[in-house]
């Protein structure tokens, strides 16, 4: 999982920087919608493993490049770590803390592409993803202590 967060990291920032030039008012509303349905999932606790993918899937399409959208669709939500580990574990705390977490910060990715501004969209998806990339390695580390 850390090596897909790696992929992710040099796909996903690149990404979200083409899709705030490139992104259209439709592709935007798709991605609010995304977005909403994942905010909505994590307020009533319940899986949102796939509206999360879907944000993610939606800045794909917004590059206007179907290679990055290809790629995004072979990987599926295998690219959200909650698919494979407790999400709570994941985060070290209550699992709604962790998802407040998530939802600020696909916000200031949202928040970036809706602005057009390229930097602080990729800024903001290589934060997020760095971000899990952390949680993830401490959630191995701390499974990795409790089996010693």
């Amino acid at each position: 999982m850390l090596a897909i967060l790696e992929l992710r990291i040099s796909l996903e920032v690149e990404s979200a920087g083409l899709a705030a030039q490139r992104r259209s008012d439709e592709q935007l509303a798709a991605m609010r919608s995304a977005l909403d349905a994942l905010n909505e999932s994590a307020a009533h606790a319940t899986d949102a493993v796939a509206s999360d993918f879907q944000f993610h899937l939606q800045i794909a399409l917004s590059t206007g490049n179907r290679y990055f959208t290809d790629i995004m669709t072979h990987l599926g939500t295998s690219i959200i770590p909650r698919t494979r580990l407790n999400s709570a574990r994941l985060a070290h705390d209550d699992q709604q803390h962790y998802m407040d977490r998530l939802s600020r910060e696909h916000e200031e990715i949202f928040d970036a592409i809706a602005r057009q501004d390229s930097d602080a969209a990729r800024a903001a998806m290589r934060l997020h993803l760095t971000n899990s990339r952390e949680r993830l390695r401490h959630a191995h580390e701390e499974a990795e202590s409790q089996r010693a």
